[in-house]
C-alpha cells in the first residue's frame, strides 16, 4: 500500500512528512463543535483515492456515541477549558 514511498527522494519524503504533519496538526487543533465532524480533508492526505461512504448510526445510537465521546473528554481532560458557545456562533 505504501510502495510509492520507496520511489521518493529524500526531499520528496521530507515534503510528504511536512504535508502529513500539517494535516495532523489541523485535526489535532480542531476545537469546540469541529471535534464532531466528518474529516475528508485529513483522509485526502493519503495517496490512495477513495471516497468512502460512512456508515451512519441511527439518531439514538449516534447521540449515545456523542454523549460517550463528550464524557470521555471529561475523564481524559477535566482541566480542559469549557465553552457554552452554540454551534454556528
Amino acid at each position: 500500500m505504501d510502495d510509492d514511498l520507496e520511489r521518493l527522494s529524500r526531499e520528496e519524503l521530507v515534503a510528504e512528512v511536512k504535508k502529513l504533519r500539517a494535516g495532523i496538526r489541523a485535526h489535532r487543533d480542531s476545537s469546540e463543535h469541529s471535534l464532531c465532524w466528518h474529516h475528508p480533508a485529513l483522509w485526502s492526505l493519503l495517496p490512495e483515492r477513495s471516497d468512502p461512504v460512512p456508515l451512519v448510526p441511527e439518531w439514538p445510537q449516534f447521540l449515545r456515541g456523542c454523549i460517550r465521546y463528550r464524557q470521555s473528554l471529561d475523564e481524559q481532560g477535566p482541566q480542559f477549558p469549557r465553552t457554552v458557545k452554540e454551534f454556528g456562533e
